[in-house]
């Protein structure tokens, strides 16, 4: 299933887009999509029954904002370096084991939202990542089979990311990653089962039209599986919690000088395999 939220922030319904194209109102079966839903496999099998049968509402999608298809995000983690490639053109040596950081929930908005440029930035960057939700709870886990059997579905994320804030002003990668609006993610919750193969996605990028990232998910240096079991060593993944996975070669910070970074006005295009297209003009904040 594609599942997602729509209309004006902060007001966003359950929605549904049908293998045709059509979008459905969930809002007679659920009262939104977040981790309570994920974690109910009989609510999630009324919304199959509901959508098989062809009893769910039809919504006209004219003029209606995506929001971000999960609500009520407990955390999001973050896997870095994560892609061969992308250790690669950042001089970095592949991490022994996975780089951890957090992103806060109030990062996040809707895929299409504005992304703000943070107040005395000079090196905004880019990042198209694979975002995976949790749907049930990970602590302790044994095998990377069992990391995967807890994710309930895969979104897009930008990862965006303040160079500077990130590297050069002491301190954690935090400052360069929290900023207002730096988690895009969606527009769709797509579930696990229309992703029999999490390593074989393709993620692209583009600015201005330019293609600047053309990834694959074969790439990472730790797989899903194995990141979702490693993070539950360390914390408890609960339903509703966001993993974002890492970004393939392709950022501004690995290009020559001088480095493309991202100013208002730029036009930020995304997407992964089979789980849609985002697109954010940058403005000031």
């Amino acid at each position: 299933m594609k599942l997602l939220r729509v209309g004006t922030a902060g007001r966003e319904r359950p929605a549904l887009l049908g293998p045709d194209g059509t979008l459905r109102d969930l809002s007679g079966l659920v009262a939104d999509i977040d981790g309570t839903l994920l974690a109910d496999e009989d609510a999630l099998g009324r919304i199959r029954s509901a959508a098989a049968a062809g009893d769910l509402p039809a919504l006209d999608a004219t003029g209606l904002r995506t929001g971000p298809p999960l609500a009520r995000i407990g955390k999001i983690v973050c896997i870095g370096l994560n892609y061969h490639d992308h250790a690669r053109e950042t001089g970095a040596e592949p991490p022994a084991e996975p780089v951890i950081f957090f992103k806060a929930p109030d990062t996040v908005v809707g895929p299409d939202d504005t992304v703000l440029i943070p107040r005395g930035s000079v090196k905004t960057d880019w990042e198209v990542e694979l975002a995976v939700v949790i749907g049930r709870t990970a602590r302790y886990l044994e095998s990377a089979e069992e990391g995967l059997a807890h994710v309930a579905g895969y979104a897009v994320a930008h990862d965006v990311s303040e160079r500077e804030f990130q590297t050069e002003r002491g301190g954690t990668w935090d400052k360069g990653k929290n900023c207002e609006t730096f988690n895009p993610l969606g527009p769709w919750l797509v579930t696990a089962d229309e992703v029999p193969d999490p390593q074989n996605l393709s993620l692209r990028l583009w600015v201005n039209g330019e293609l600047k990232q053309d990834g694959t998910t074969a790439e990472q240096i730790f797989p899903v599986g194995e990141v979702v079991r490693y993070v539950s060593r360390f914390m408890t993944l609960y339903p509703g919690d966001v993993v974002n996975t890492g970004t393939p070669a392709g950022v501004a910070m690995g290009h020559p000088e001088p480095k493309p970074y991202l100013r208002a006005g730029d036009v930020v295009e995304l997407e992964v395999t089979g789980l849609g297209r985002q697109r954010q003009v940058l403005a000031q904040a």
